[in-house]
């Protein structure tokens, strides 16, 4: 059988035209709850009570060990506890050398991601995101989900961090305080 052009444009036509009748009785597609949040960049300061670090501190290993911001612990930190200075320095053995030597946590940065605020997405997920210090662009990836959380990189204020957690406990939903009826006769 012989195809002629005359044929060919009448099956072309006919199976546009079906296509097209089927795409206008299709369901409209729900919209999604809230719009995907755009890339965007937001400018990070350091804490103005911060410690002054200097340059001849970043190149003592001795430094790295320590807590500049918070030396001593906290109250809330094991108050009856025996050892509780020596403690204190093992929970976190290496936070100067995280936020001061590798990170960027005294210095003015730029980070940008769809959530650079934030170490995870509030709705759970990926979160990819970049800090600039000049011309050095340090990574930051996140994963979250139920009680997963996954990260390495970069956190938002400039400390290097990694997690691997696979059992954390999920936040407990708020509930409003309400104040018992009142007694009759009382």
């Amino acid at each position: 059988m012989k195809t002629t052009p005359a044929l060919l444009l009448l099956l072309t036509g006919a199976s546009l035209l079906a296509g097209r009748s089927a795409i206008a009785c299709s369901p409209p597609q729900p919209e999604a709850a809230e719009a995907r949040p755009k890339w965007h960049s937001v400018i990070i300061t350091p804490h103005t009570n911060q410690p002054a670090i200097h340059f001849y501190n970043k190149l003592n290993p001795i430094w790295w060990l320590g807590n500049a911001d918070e030396p001593r612990p906290p109250a809330w930190y094991r108050p009856n506890g025996t050892l509780r200075n020596v403690t204190w320095y093992f929970r976190n053995p290496f936070a100067n050398f995280t936020w001061y030597v590798i990170g960027v946590a005294d210095k003015t940065t730029v980070r940008s991601g769809r959530y650079p605020d934030y170490i995870s997405n509030p709705h759970g997920g990926w979160n990819f995101a970049v800090t600039r210090r000049r011309i050095v662009y340090l990574p930051f990836i996140d994963y979250k989900r139920g009680r997963f959380e996954f990260y390495l990189g970069w956190r938002e204020r400039g400390n290097f961090g990694a997690k691997l957690n696979f059992r954390q406990a999920l936040p407990k939903p708020k509930v409003p305080k309400t104040e018992p009826p009142a007694q009759p006769g009382v």
